[in-house]
Parts: C-alpha cells; sequence; structure tokens
C-alpha cells in the first residue's frame, strides 16, 4: 500500500526542486517524467503563455473502468517566496525547511500524495474510474492556473483539489467568492506652501471617504478589507491623485454584491462632497464553493474517510483556492485539508504522518469509486 520511505523521499525531492511563481519549469519536466513513468497521458497547455511564466499547467489522465465517471485530482505546482534552494530537513516525525525559506508543503505535499496514489493504484491493480491529474501554475499569483487552464481537455464533472489547511480527513465544502475594489480619487495638484487654497487634496478626500467604510469582520460569511493606498509626488505639492486597492469576500455571492455596492456608493459619495472626482473598478477574482454534505463528490470523500478509520470534518473557509475556479467551471470539486502548518513562513513543516494519510485518503477515494 502506501510506501512511506518512498512518499518521504519524493516529498523531499519536490520541495527541492524550485518552483516560485512564473518558474516552475524545473518542476513540470520532473513532473512530467514521473507521470509518464507511472503510465499517464501527458499534456502541458497554454497558460504559461497567458500568466508570462516558464510553465503552463498539467493535464494527466490515466484510463479506467468505461462505464465510471472520471474524477479529478488537483494541486498547485508553484509557491510563494522565499522559495529558491530550500532544504527539507526530517526532525523525529516532522519535516521542516531549514529555515531559510519556506518549506512549499503548500501545495508540494498535495502534488505528492496525488503521485504516491497514482502508484499504489498501479501497484495493487484495482479497478478503477478513470482518473485526470491537473498540477497548475501561479496559484500563488490569484489561482492564475486554474483560470487559464484549458477546460476542453477535461472529462471531469467531480473532483478534489488537495490543498487545504487541516488535518487529513478535513473536507472543506464552502469558500468565499471575492471582488477585488480600486478606488481612483482625482483631485487638483498646486504648491502646498504658494497657493494650497487652490488645490483639492486626493489623499484627505479617499481618507474621509475611507474613515466611514466598514472594514474586518462584517458577518459570519463576509470580511472587507483595504490593503493598498498610494498617491502623491512631493511632500511640497498638494496630491492631485490617490489609489486604494481593497477586497470584499462572502460565501454568500447576494452579500458580496450588495456589500461591494455600499461601498462603491458610499465612496463615490464622500469623495464628491469634497470636491474630488472618482472611480471605481470592480473584479471578482473567483467565484463562491458551496458543496453541500449529500453531494456526491462530498459523500465519497466522507465514505473514504471513515474508511480510514477517522471522523470526517466539513468546513467553511475565508481563502480561496482552485477549487473554486473549478466549481465555477461547473467541475464539483471539494478542497481537502492536507497537514500543511505555519505556510508561506520560513518556519513552515508538515508531519509525516498526515503526508501519509493525504496519499491514503486519495487510494481510498479511489477505491471507493471503483465500488460505487
Amino acid at each position: 500500500m502506501v510506501n512511506r520511505e518512498r512518499l518521504v523521499r519524493e516529498f523531499i525531492e519536490l520541495v527541492e526542486t524550485d518552483s516560485e511563481s512564473g518558474r516552475e519549469g524545473k518542476l513540470r519536466d520532473l513532473l512530467m517524467v514521473k507521470l509518464r513513468a507511472l503510465g499517464l497521458e501527458v499534456e502541458e497547455d497554454e497558460a504559461g503563455k497567458k500568466v508570462n511564466g516558464e510553465s503552463g499547467n498539467l493535464i494527466a489522465r490515466l484510463d479506467g473502468t468505461p462505464d465510471k465517471p472520471s474524477i479529478l485530482f488537483s494541486a498547485h505546482m508553484d509557491t510563494v517566496s522565499p522559495g529558491v534552494g530550500v532544504k527539507a530537513a526530517i526532525r523525529g516525525e516532522t519535516i521542516y525547511s531549514e529555515g531559510e525559506t519556506i518549506l512549499g508543503s503548500d501545495d508540494k505535499a498535495g502534488i505528492a500524495a496525488i503521485l504516491e496514489a497514482l502508484r499504489v493504484v498501479k501497484e495493487v491493480g484495482w479497478a478503477h474510474p478513470p482518473l485526470e491529474v491537473v498540477f497548475t501554475v501561479s496559484e500563488e499569483q490569484g489561482l492564475m492556473g486554474s483560470k487559464n487552464l484549458d477546460y476542453s481537455h477535461l472529462s471531469s464533472r467531480s473532483g478534489y483539489v488537495l490543498d487545504g489547511s487541516g488535518e487529513p480527513g478535513t473536507i472543506i465544502t464552502r469558500a468565499p467568492c471575492h471582488n477585488e475594489i480600486c478606488f481612483e480619487v482625482f483631485g487638483k495638484a498646486a504648491h502646498a506652501g504658494i497657493n494650497p487654497e487652490d488645490g483639492v487634496n486626493a489623499i484627505q478626500a479617499a481618507a474621509r471617504a475611507l474613515a466611514d467604510l466598514e472594514l474586518g469582520r462584517i458577518d459570519k460569511e463576509t470580511t472587507c478589507n483595504l490593503g493598498i493606498i498610494e498617491g502623491g509626488r512631493a511632500r511640497n505639492i498638494v496630491p492631485g491623485y490617490c489609489r486604494i486597492v481593497g477586497e470584499a469576500r462572502s460565501l454568500s455571492r447576494e452579500r458580496l454584491q450588495d456589500l461591494t455596492g455600499i461601498m462603491v456608493e458610499h465612496f463615490r459619495h464622500r469623495v464628491s462632497e469634497y470636491g474630488a472626482e472618482s472611480q471605481v473598478q470592480v473584479e471578482m477574482l473567483y467565484p463562491e464553493m458551496d458543496l453541500q454534505p449529500d453531494d456526491p463528490v462530498i459523500k465519497l470523500a466522507r465514505q473514504a474517510v471513515v474508511n480510514l478509520g477517522k471522523n470526517p470534518v466539513l468546513e467553511s473557509t475565508g481563502g480561496g483556492s482552485d477549487a473554486n475556479v473549478f466549481n465555477g467551471k461547473g467541475i464539483r470539486c471539494a478542497n481537502l485539508g492536507i497537514g500543511m502548518q505555519s505556510v508561506h513562513t520560513t518556519d513552515e513543516f508538515i508531519h509525516i504522518k498526515d503526508l501519509v494519510d493525504n496519499a491514503r485518503l486519495v487510494v481510498e477515494i479511489i477505491k471507493e469509486a471503483g465500488r460505487t
């Protein structure tokens, strides 16, 4: 079954292969070799050109029982920085980076689990449904790989992304839709010492508009944040321009639209009161994920978790993943917790037991799908 030593070796090989966002070429080449050695048909799409990166997404297929529907498994290839020159260190039953970089279990723990599960299925020779594997690029840059994936090459209507927080057995069923909101204020520049009365301070107009906005946790399903503010050219010039970039997220599409509309209307009104003009741009970065406990893809995952002697935990999250994009494209897709901890920091680590359980869970999903 799952080979612990082999899995750990492969995970370390993966994390020690550089693949910061936009520079996934080395990892792509390695994964193509591994997938083809396992008998999968592999192709690379054109997403790399669209995101100005070294690599496109990898799409791989393994034939199975013809009358069974295909299942998708996915993880992302890219990491955040500092992710160049990763050296993994095993301390007891846990794998860390040596401290100068991230480890990269986000999301190479997911990749390792999928590869090991494919090996087990091939070695044991179980009947299984057709399987599709997608390894995406530039996930950390706003899910850009999955947004630019060529979905005409996929037949799966259900699947699993291995990129969630929480221990193996955690099944993320709900995640928010997400708007990026860019506010621009146009005032009037003037000399701050000679004729300030001729100017309209864009920064002050923006500040007055922003001061009344409710930020942070809006309700149990909704959050809002302003993360960037920039403007002005010099300390002695009344600033004629200011730009603010923020976001709103909600598990409810209707609530997100209502909140965004309120923010936009309030901002425009307050800036106008100050004598400045404004423009607001809103872009939906990804749609919501909303799966129910009785959805077949969730029932399958729950049974697989039970088969491992664990209690399945269904959760909502405030963050997005490739699963959001897949669901928006009509693929019923859950996000599975994989035990990665302190991600995006140089303190990142993962327990070897969780690595093993990730692979065991993928194997059980495949086995259970073959039975039903």
